[in-house]
């Protein structure tokens, strides 16, 4: 067993021991991670939990009801991260941007920026607003998904998805609200109701996860405003 699950040699800053578990090498500077997130770490690494990251994103996140908890990380050694066991996707951005969905932030280099930011969608006015977190600059970043998610070229066809099973896109993809009458029927005959849809066009892709986060009984729980479907993320 020793063998088999031994920790696995590598010179990337951000490295898959497995697919559920990050490696972080902290030779490569400072890195930010969720709060909580830590599952070891070997060598001299130390902790501090920003909260929604600084005066500017702790008011929006007041403003806005929606925030996502991160803590900073420096020293030397060995970070190992994790998310309730799911699948983790590493990304390396060179001067790009990302907009993703605050739940599934895992961990990202010192060097990205980032920032909670308003969606900027035709269609939004009705939801009460979408918020997202933006990444952008230069660097790693780790996002988790719930099962292994599908790119979506979105320059290929029309491409459409489910609010709460979004992971991120990228810069130059451009995204719309949709609303599905029919699923208001299909709602009040008991059906699973996909009332809110993203619509996709522009340039670049869109990462969908196998999972809609749905409360159990196959619906949007009736509490819950759209603003927050996008957004459980940022809780």
């Amino acid at each position: 067993m020793f063998n088999e699950f031994k920790e696995k040699q590598t010179q990337d800053p951000f490295a898959l021991q497995n697919k559920k578990l990050l490696r972080i090498d902290m030779r490569y500077g400072e890195v930010w991670a969720r709060t909580g997130s830590m599952v070891a770490y070997q060598g001299d690494v130390r902790f501090v939990n920003k909260g929604s990251g600084g005066i500017g994103k702790m008011l929006k996140a007041a403003a806005t009801g929606e925030g996502v908890k991160m803590m900073q990380c420096s020293g030397s050694g060995e970070l190992f991260v994790a998310d309730e066991a799911s699948e983790i996707q590493i990304m390396y951005l060179e001067n790009d941007a990302l907009s993703v969905n605050g739940a599934n932030v895992l961990a990202f280099s010192n060097s990205i920026q980032w920032d909670i930011h308003r969606i900027q969608a035709r269609g939004a006015t009705m939801t009460g607003g979408l918020y997202n977190v933006s990444l952008r600059g230069t660097g790693y970043v780790a996002v988790t998904t719930k099962g292994d998610p599908i790119a979506l070229d979105v320059a290929s066809s029309p491409t459409f998805a489910d609010a709460q099973a979004v992971v991120l896109w990228t810069s130059g993809v451009s995204m719309d609200i949709r609303v599905d009458t029919g699923g208001l029927g299909s709602m009040i005959r008991g059906g699973t109701g996909e009332l809110l849809q993203m619509a996709f066009g522009g340039q670049g892709y869109v990462l969908v996860q196998p999972s809609e986060s749905v409360p159990q009984g196959g619906h949007q729980s009736g509490g819950q405003t759209p603003g927050g479907m996008l957004g459980q993320f940022m809780q």
